[in-house]
This record gives structure tokens, sequence and C-alpha cells, in this order.
């Protein structure tokens, strides 16, 4: 599975179930605004602040001291931190610890008592939005705060070991400052990772540690990203990066070389080797292969894990149903299809599809959604490839978000061992670029949002949004139009059987012969086939719900706008206002696609 590799420190949900606010202070200095203004009598003083201005100003405080608890998150979310009013912060990957989840409840309890003192009903539409969004993803992280140890920040496709490499080499030099922090961040490295390790070691001694072949899999992976030490691509990525910046000597740069040098080789590498070493000491401690379901608690975490995930507020068993009856209607559609041309499974499987450069393919994209989509801005891209050490465990592909202050270059990484074929690049780069990740993320960019919402998006609006245009993008190709749209059921009804087998096996207790028999039905019976899958699905538990869920979801919504709006319909308002509206829980751009909606022409 493709997957929006947003990655502020991923660790917002590896480690603390979602976002943890460092906004003890932030809430007292809303406090304090108001003490002010209540005490003001002279009538010399200055006009005391309206409801958004005062709900503003403490967003803003909540995001800056967010933002800034991890050097990953502040590199990736700002270029230029000091426009913002951040010119000092500590060099950190952030923290994990029993003390640190007190701390973390105790912040967000802290964010709830703000919001629950604030006027909703004073304030504009804007900040009534990101009030709601706030207040439900709060609400939701405070109902899990008894589950932390349930979490795994190491996983094969979507945990921390795994992306942190590309974090790394994708971290940008803008000025000599970032070399200087990166180079901090690397010896920070050791620190950080032996925190994930005494983590483990709490799960493994309350019988919660990962079962042996996802062990397994983290060692092989880590083994893999180390194996030619003085080849690592971190040592090439960084000298590449420092020739971006002409300012440097060939002093300085040398210097900088042989201090990353050091750091990768005496840094990195040995802290990979230390993970490897801590999960294989651990690796047969696993008390449980079948899921979450079969944890005491399990079922309590994975609902809330998914409620995180997909931004939905269905019941496991409405998300179930739903699946159900969309995948009965997609091959219910897709039988119509075969009965009127018998020809498209033989088609479908004999096509040719002559678009295989990237650059191509999404420049065709960008022309063809114009009449659907309202025009982005004006930005660059670039395809990448995933480094071989990497491409057994990478996702077939990833976007990697632009910061909020500079839209100019997007980057795109295709992991050359998927083997595109067909049309399965084109599709792909529609979900990663045009009209999907790239596309949303320059337009939440531009919609003028308060700062806070780029912290407070959920996986199952953007990975849903880059699905349901994945969708789309099948009528955007130069094929038949019947066959585009067995292409189009064919993939959604494959996705429907993942997010089946993940609800099964975490909510329903289905061990590896349940999920054989669950695929066998639908002529998937390939037994190594199957078992892949099986352990993908109990190392990554709701990761396909993402995807799945999130489409429909957005599928919903347009029925809903399709029936509030009737005759004012188009798919270009439709989408408009969505990216007006930016990432939120489903519920709420329910609630508030009205209000977003475009004035009639």
């Amino acid at each position: 599975m493709k997957k929006n590799t947003k990655i502020r420190m991923i660790a917002i949900l590896c480690l603390g179930l979602a976002l943890i606010f460092t906004g003890i202070k932030a809430g007292e200095e809303f406090e304090h605004i108001r003490e002010q203004q209540a005490h003001t009598e002279s009538p010399d003083a200055a006009p005391a602040l309206s409801a958004d201005e005062e709900f503003s100003s403490y967003l803003d405080d909540l995001f800056r001291q967010e933002v800034t608890a991890s050097t990953i998150d502040l590199h990736y979310t700002l270029k230029n931190p000091e426009n913002y009013g951040i010119t000092e912060y500590p060099i950190s990957f952030g923290a994990i610890g029993e003390e640190e989840d007190l701390q973390d409840v105790a912040l967000l309890e802290n964010v709830n008592a703000i919001l629950k003192k604030t006027d909703k009903s004073a304030l504009s539409d804007k900040l009534k939005l990101t009030y709601d969004i706030l207040q439900d993803h709060v609400n939701v992280v405070l109902s899990g705060q008894e589950l932390s140890l349930y979490e795994e920040p190491l996983r094969p496709t979507t945990g921390l070991q795994a992306e942190l490499p590309v974090i790394l080499a994708e971290y940008s030099f803008y000025r000599e400052q970032d070399i200087k922090d990166y180079l901090a961040l690397l010896n920070e490295l050791p620190n950080f990772f032996n925190q994930i390790l005494d983590f483990e070691q709490k799960k493994s001694e309350a019988g919660l540690f990962m079962p042996s072949f996802g062990a397994e899999d983290i060692i092989s992976q880590c083994g893999n990203f180390i194996a030619n030490k003085e080849d690592n691509y971190l040592l090439d990525t960084f000298r590449d990066k420092l020739s971006l910046l002409p300012e440097l000597s060939e002093e300085q740069r040398n210097a900088y070389i042989e201090q990353n040098h050091a750091a990768v080789l005496e840094k990195v590498i040995p802290t990979y080797e230390n993970l490897m070493q801590g999960i294989s000491a651990l690796k047969d401690n696993g008390k449980n292969d079948r899921g979450l379901s079969a944890f005491d608690k399990g079922k309590d975490f994975y609902a809330l894990l998914v409620r995180l995930y997909t931004g939905s507020d269905w019941s496991i068993d409405e998300m179930k149903q739903r699946t159900e009856q969309q995948r009965a209607q997609d091959m219910a559609d897709a039988a119509k299809l075969l009965l009127k041309n018998p020809t498209l499974m033989e088609q479908a499987s004999t096509y040719a599809f002559s678009q295989t450069e990237p650059t191509v393919i999404l420049e065709d994209l960008q022309e063809k959604t114009k009449a659907d989509f309202p025009a982005p801005p004006d930005t660059a891209f670039t395809i990448k490839y995933v480094h071989p050490s990497l491409e057994e465990f990478m996702a077939p592909a990833f976007y990697l978000a632009v910061p909020l202050d500079d839209i100019s270059q997007n980057s795109i990484y295709i992991n050359d061992s998927s083997h595109y074929t067909k049309m399965k690049l084109y599709t792909t780069l529609a979900h990663e670029g045009y009209p999907g990740h790239l596309y949303q993320n320059i337009m939440e960019r531009s919609a003028d949002l308060p700062l806070i919402r780029s912290l407070l998006g959920t996986q199952g609006y953007s990975e849903g949004w880059a699905t349901y245009v994945e969708m789309l993008s099948y009528s955007y190709a130069n094929i038949d139009k019947d066959l585009a749209q067995i292409l189009e059921l064919d993939q959604s009804a494959l996705l429907s059987l993942y997010a089946t087998a993940d609800m099964g096996i975490h909510w329903d207790g289905w061990d590896l012969a349940k999920t054989k028999e669950f695929f066998k039905k639908y002529q998937i019976t390939d037994s190594t086939t199957v078992t892949s899958i099986y352990h993908t699905l109990v190392e990554e538990p709701g990761h396909y719900l993402k995807y799945y869920i999130g489409y429909l979801g957005f599928l919903d919504l347009k029925v809903y706008a399709k029936e509030k709006f009737g005759a004012d319909y188009s798919d270009y308002k439709f989408h408009k206002a969505l990216m007006d509206m930016g990432p939120a829980q489903f519920s709420i751009l329910r609630e508030y696609l009205p209000s977003y909606w475009p004035k009639a022409d």
C-alpha cells in the first residue's frame, strides 16, 4: 500500500497515540490575556481582542510549542521558523516513557479545559471548524490514556526505524544552521532508540510484545539498511545537500562531510545494530500472533487506533458492514459490465498502456483534472527512487509533504521493487501526486488555515482522499471506458478485502486459517501470498483502514453533497469545498460542508 509520508516524526501517532500538546504555557498565556482584558478600565487602553483574535492567539502559541517538541517536526513543518516567532528550540526527537505519558495526559487535559472556557458560538466559521477538530481529537486521545503500552513504534512499513532513513535523507539544508541541527540530531539518535528499546522491554514484560515474525522483519530491515557501512546512502545524500549551499567554503564543506561520516558510522549504524540486538533478545517473548483482539484490552485499543487513523466515528461493526456493502456493489457493477461485454476480463489482462515516464504521467494528470478540481498554486516536483537497501519494506510509493511556508519543491518516491506494469504507475502517481497527496497538501498550505491545523489532519482524510482520486484516475487514462471502470471496481474490491481482513484479525480474532478461508472465497488461494498478507495485517493494525474507510468516507460525503445541493452540485464544487475546509474528521466535514459550498455563479 502507498502511504502519505507526511512524516513530522510520526512519533505523534507511533508513540503518543496522537498529538501530544506541550500546551501548559500556552494555556496560561490564554488565561493571562483574559485577565488583562477583564481588569482593563482605562479609556486609553488598547481595545479588547475579539473572540477570533483571542482564540487564534492561543492556537498559535499551541502550534509553536507543539511543533518545537521535535526538531524533525519543526524542520518538516517550517522552512523559516523565525518568521513564526520561533528562534530557539531544543534538538530532540522527542521523548518516550511513563513519565512523559503522564505529562502528555496532563497537557491534553489542559487543552481540553481551555476549549471548554472558549465561547465557540462567538467564533468565525473557520475557527469553529478548528475548535471542533481540536476538541474531537483531544477527546479521542484522552479516552485511550490507559492503553499506551499497546502502541507499537516499530513496524515494517510505517515504523520509526523504517521511515527514519528517508526522513534524514530528505532533511533539507536551507541554511548552515540546518546542517548543525541535522548533525546534532544524529548524535541524539542512540538515546532516542534506547528509549524505544526500553518501551519494547516494558511491552514484553506486560505480555504485549510483537510476534516473532514481526521481530524478524524488523531485524531484517535494519540489517539491510546498515549492510554496507561505508556505502550508506546517508553519506551520499548529505554531500548532495551540501552542494546546494554555495555560501559554504570548501573547508567548511569538507569539515561537515567528515562530521557526518563520523556520525553515520559511530551513531546511526551502531544505533541500528543495537536495535537489532535488542529486538533479537526479545524476539521470542511475544505471546500472541493473532492480532490485537487476543490481548486483554486489545479490542479497546484497536477501536481507538482506528478512530484516530480513519477520522471516522463509525463503530468497527459499522465499518465492517459498510465495507461489505461497497464490495457487494462493486462486484455487482462489475458483473453488469461483463454481461454487457464478456471480453473485458481478457482485455483487463492483455491491454497495453504506453505511458511509463513519471513526469509525463503527472503532467497528463494535471491537464486532465482541470475541469473537476480547482487549480492548484504553481509548484514543482521531483521524482526520486527508494534506495535498494530500503526497497524490501518501504511502500510502493510515497510523497513527502512540503513545509507550510514553502511549497515550491515536492518529492515523490517510487519503489522500483514494486515492478509497475500497465497503468499501475499511472494510478499510483495520481494517488501520490495529482490530484492526490501532492495536490491536497499544496492546496491545504494555500487555504489560509490556522497553523495548528497542519498538525491535526487525520490519515483517514489524507489517504482516503488519495485513494478516492486514485479511483477517479482510471477514467482519466487513455483506455476504453468500460475497461477503466472494471479496473477501478477490481481495485476497490481488492482494497475492501484487506480492510475486512484487518477488522477480522484485530476485532473478530481471525487466525491464519480463518484468514485463508476468507480469501479463498474470492479465489485468492496461494498459501504464501495469504500468509504474507496475514503477517502484514497483524504487524500493521488499522493500516489498510486509513485507505479504505477514508475512501468510503469521501464516497458517502459525495452522496450527501449531491442530495443536499441537487442541481447546484458539481464535482468541481465538491472538491473545492473540501480543499477550502482542509483535513478534518468526516462527521465534521459533513457538518461544515454547507458553510463552505461555493456560491452559485
